[in-house]
């Protein structure tokens, strides 16, 4: 099970940071992402961390501005944004992969509004 927490309304310019608290499998093997959607549009990947050696992907959109980290101990993974932007609204989704196997949380809001 994943539960993202922590989205909600921010101006521009602003910061919000997501976490995402995982259950009921071993979270140090399994790579960790977050990915958002907007409606009618596909769900696109935002920031991905491997399970081992802290490597981590970022979409073009957000690099420089935002942070994912994890930490194995507390089975939780996060996304630190900064400089929020109105376009960065969307649904924030946590997930959890290794191999063929995928888990999903239940999303965030994130809204960027004056």
């Amino acid at each position: 099970q994943l539960v993202e927490s922590g989205g909600g309304l921010v101006q521009p310019g602003g910061s919000l940071r997501l976490s995402c608290a995982a259950s009921g499998f071993t979270f140090s093997n399994y790579a960790m992402s977050w990915y958002r959607q907007t409606p009618g549009k596909g769900r696109e990947l935002v920031a991905r961390i491997r399970n081992t050696g802290g490597i981590t992907t970022y979409a073009d959109s957000v690099k420089g501005r935002f942070t994912i980290s994890r930490d194995n101990a507390k089975n939780t993974v996060y996304l630190q944004m900064n400089s929020l932007k109105p376009e960065d609204t969307a649904v924030y989704y946590c997930n959890a992969k290794r191999i063929t196997i995928d888990y999903w949380g239940q999303g965030t809001q994130v809204t960027v509004s004056s």
